[in-house]
């Protein structure tokens, strides 16, 4: 699929409404999935990443079926039998990859994981070495310290230490499979934190299937064992990281943007977002189930530390162009390591375009320049190409190739923004 887009020349005033959130949808799929008792998870996600962790719970013998509002997940009480030796294919979800990881612990059968030629170029060491100390047994099918893996041993708890500079999700994957360790299991962090937010987003959601995680001043993780999640109606909560797009497109094309099914409360990190649009010049307000944004002045640039919200990176790269001024954003070196490298494509299309881009080893700063249109390969990679969609719409003349990779978290965009009349469907 090819996207085509013109430049929008009159203020813009979009209404939409936020899809589930892709965080909480993997997790409450693997909560229910080893829960006690039966769990029906209303509105989540169903994305090509939510769907091959689904799948893959599926194949380690999970019941699942659909229900009128949502997935009905027969728990297992975290007993998974697969029936035999399962090889599962993740293709470029990171997230069920890393996540999967330890709950593949918990079943009867080696399991192996694998995935696409980019997924097995994502580190995974750290989190592997962390479960071999805790009693597994996972060995390497291919280079050291990268999948695909094979899993197999048992969760014995005791204490572990593990870095986070990486991904959150290491950390998230321990957590998830901890209730059903022999002995409770003592996390401790080694190193700087990145996308810390992901763990208040687990932590949450594990709170809501009925576990409790112990967390101390050093950021000491202890998870009890022997008491399992606990089945449940669950709803799934939206998604700040897709709502930016749209939040970002009123403050580039200028006019105002009401995104809702947005909790106010949320933990997670790309709630923020917003506060640095507002930094930037535009100005918030909150609606009952969400948020709007008007910009009606010129935007700013901003110097702001994004490590917390890091799928949120290239939409505001995407806005910094249309900016007065420098902006500045720090804490984004684990970009690297996502689903591209995020840090090459942002230079790669911003300097294709025609703004100024310079990186460090942990920062960015980008610079107006004389802007121009072009071609976006967003390589397989759907932050990518919905963050084209914001500088298309203010360039104009910018042509999205193999838009349709945006299914991994968000297969309506393109209809959403059809139907705000903000692409006209020509490809």
């Amino acid at each position: 699929m090819i996207v085509k887009l013109r430049k929008m020349n009159t203020p813009v005033e979009i209404q939409v409404r936020a899809p589930p959130s892709k965080s909480y949808t993997h997790r409450a799929f693997i909560a229910a999935a080893l829960a006690e008792g039966d769990s029906n998870i209303i509105e989540p996600l169903i994305a090509e990443d939510t769907l091959l962790t689904l799948n893959a719970l599926k194949q380690l013998g999970v019941t699942i079926e659909e229900s009128e509002n949502g997935i009905i997940i027969h728990g297992t009480g975290g007993a998974l039998h697969p029936g035999e030796k399962i090889k599962i294919d993740l293709k470029n979800s990171g997230t069920s990859m890393r996540l999967l990881a330890s709950v593949a612990l918990l079943a009867d059968r080696p399991v192996i994981l694998t995935g696409s030629e980019r997924m097995c170029e994502r580190p995974i060491g750290d989190l592997v070495s962390a479960l071999n100390a805790i009693g597994g047994q996972v060995r390497y099918l291919g280079r050291t310290g990268y999948p695909p893996i094979e899993v197999s041993g048992r969760i014995l708890g005791g204490n572990v230490l593990i870095s986070p500079e990486i991904s959150s999700q290491f950390i998230t994957s321990l957590l998830m499979a901890a209730p059903y360790a022999e002995e409770d299991l003592h996390i401790s962090l080694r190193g700087r934190s990145v996308s810390a937010s992901y763990l208040d987003i687990t932590l949450d959601l594990m709170a809501s299937f009925g576990i409790s995680v112990n967390v101390d001043a050093v950021k000491t993780f202890q998870v009890g064992c022997g008491k399992p999640f606990a089945g449940r109606s669950y709803e799934v909560e939206g998604d700040y990281s897709s709502a930016s797009y749209f939040f970002a497109i009123a403050a580039v094309c200028g006019g105002e943007a009401a995104v809702t099914n947005l909790k106010p409360t949320s933990p997670q990190g790309d709630r923020q977002f917003l506060s640095l649009l507002r930094d930037m010049g535009c100005t918030i307000s909150s609606l009952e189930d969400g948020y709007h944004l008007i910009r009606d002045s010129p935007l700013t640039g901003i110097t702001c530390d994004m490590s917390g919200m890091p799928d949120t990176v290239q939409t505001l790269a995407a806005v910094a162009p249309f900016a007065s001024g420098t902006t500045m954003i720090r804490g984004i070196s684990h970009l690297r390591h996502k689903e591209s490298d995020r840090i090459a494509a942002i230079e790669q299309v911003l300097s294709g375009f025609g703004a100024g881009v310079a990186t460090t080893g942990d920062s960015m700063t980008i610079t107006p320049g004389e802007l121009h249109g072009g071609i976006i390969d967003p390589a397989n990679d759907h932050r990518t190409a919905m963050s084209g969609a914001i500088l298309g719409l203010g360039i104009g003349d910018i042509t999205i190739l193999d838009a349709e990779c945006v299914s991994k978290s968000y297969p309506k965009f393109w209809d959403v923004l059809k139907g705000a009349d903000l692409w006209n469907g020509m490809s």
